[in-house]
């Protein structure tokens, strides 16, 4: 029996088309598909040059809090390595407190191939896997944090940046030399554990849809905002253009005192309110499970950013938030666009109306949500963003080059996700628009506000996944301050 639609077509049917060009698809000679990803990345490169960054007045950005280093290893490398065996079944936690709640964590998203990121509250678990990353051949370190790896990116872009953060002097000593650092200095930073994983990864009964990384913490810094003092006096000679404010998912399910983390985001949203008129402020979003930290963010981050950037899980996450509903911990990670445009509309209504009726704060003026198949962005029309369909080409390459490791983009290594055509929303009768090879970014007018919508040449050999949605974030905004 076909199941009804909405739109009234029988799912059987959409199902038989989406057989024969899945079929068609892969019937095309090789040839046919490497010109066609020739094209498409030439088109992107052409329309990411046509803005550049103006090397005598740098942009200038202040990026806000914490950093860490990243041990970055193979995931299921490590639990075998420590002798834990797959979960029975998979199962959410919101932070973990022994061995069997971080098999049970793993496999609920390591299935799907969905990120995510959660607190350790226990140290000796985490002191043992620290020491088991160590040994682990192949294993690789890095800077980490959403501040440092975004204000590492701005910086090769060609900003001039202020970073917020208490780092080691090792730590200041490999950054930039465009990065000014604004906190404290530590003796033993913050580490997170990253668990990488490639598409088809086996862990005993579970196999991995997509490559992702499951990312473990337990720190001691970066939850009290630490740099947030320094960082607040240095704003006042700074004078950012762009003022950016990210790594606040360290203070979820963080064993604060009772009081002790609305003082901190309260501190912030002060900082935040007193930011000049003609900096403009953006939020990045991470993997909150938290539902009273969602809410204080709304609270007092929201208001005062006009920006917000976010991938496909954080995005329904958020909407939930809104509907009064539970935090919708694991969503779709490979969603169609119509889908993702739609929550992108409602979320930019909702959080505006929200701002209307509070009466004071800065509109949501930019939405960017990033996404393994492609990148849309939202921009309010005369708003002071500017270079959207540049900024939209600039992040979906910068999504390979990333997750490939190169700056060089090699289309033998990457394929296209996204469809032939894509539905502007799920609403019967909605326009479809055509992916063009030669003109693959995708620009429209709707009410008040322009979309963009880019496909992404998704990495086939990944290097690293984790960073990506930091690094796309600040490469977009760059070209649009």
């Amino acid at each position: 029996m076909a199941i009804e639609l909405r739109s009234g077509f029988k799912y059987g049917t959409v199902l038989s088309i989406a057989v024969v060009l899945f079929a068609y698809w892969f019937r095309l000679p090789r040839s046919v598909l490497d010109e066609r990803l020739d094209a498409v990345l030439s088109s992107l490169l052409r329309a990411e040059r046509k803005v550049g960054i103006n090397d005598v007045a740098r942009p200038r950005v202040a990026v806000g809090f914490g950093g860490c280093v990243d041990i970055i290893v193979d995931g299921v490398t490590l639990l075998n390595a420590v002798g834990l065996q797959p979960a029975g079944r998979p199962l959410h936690h919101d932070y973990v407190e022994n061995a069997e709640q971080l098999a049970q964590s793993f496999a609920y998203f390591f299935a799907p191939g969905a990120a995510s990121e959660r607190f350790v509250l226990n140290d000796t678990l985490f002191s043992q896997l620290v020491e088991a990353s160590r040994e682990l051949p192949g294993n690789r370190w890095s800077i980490g944090g959403n501040a440092p790896v975004m204000a590492s990116r701005m910086a090769g872009e060609g900003c001039s940046v202020l970073l917020g953060g208490s780092f080691s002097t090792d730590f200041n000593d490999v950054l930039s030399q465009h990065i000014t650092v604004a906190g404290n200095t530590v003796e033993e930073p913050d580490i997170h554990l990253i668990l990488e994983y490639p598409a088809g990864a086996t862990w005993g009964q579970y196999t991995s849809r997509r490559a992702n990384r499951y990312i473990i913490h337990s720190d001691d810094h970066n939850p009290y905002l630490d740099s947030m003092e320094e960082f607040e006096k240095r704003l006042q000679t700074f004078k950012p253009d762009l003022l950016v404010v990210g790594g606040l998912q360290m203070m979820d399910n963080f064993p604060f005192k009772q009081g002790q983390r609305e003082a901190l985001l309260s501190h912030l949203a002060r900082m935040l309110s007193s930011a000049a008129p003609q900096t403009s402020v953006h939020f990045e979003m991470a993997s909150f499970v938290d539902e009273d930290l969602l809410w204080d963010l709304l609270r007092f981050v929201f208001p005062h950013a006009d920006s917000l950037g976010m991938n496909e899980q954080e995005l329904p996450n958020l909407l939930s938030l809104f509907r009064g509903t539970n935090v919708t911990v694991l969503s779709d990670p490979n969603p169609r666009v119509a889908t993702v445009l739609d929550q992108m509309r409602e979320l930019y209504r909702l959080v505006n109306r929200r701002q209307q009726a509070a009466g004071a704060g800065r509109p949501l003026s930019r939405l960017h949500v990033h996404t393994l198949a492609f990148q849309a962005i939202i921009v309010t029309r005369g708003s002071q963003w500017k270079n959207t369909m540049s900024a939209t080409a600039k992040a979906s390459l910068t999504a390979n080059r990333h997750v490939c490791g190169s700056a060089d983009i090699d289309p033998s290594k990457a394929r296209l996700l996204m469809d032939e055509s894509f539905s502007v929303s799920r609403r019967e009768g909605s326009q479809r628009i055509p992916l063009q090879e030669t003109r693959p970014v995708s620009c429209w007018l709707e009410d008040d506000y322009e979309i963009c919508v880019a496909p992404v040449l998704v990495c086939t050999e990944v290097y690293q996944t984790a960073g990506g949605g930091d690094n796309i974030s600040a490469a977009g905004l760059v070209l649009q301050i």
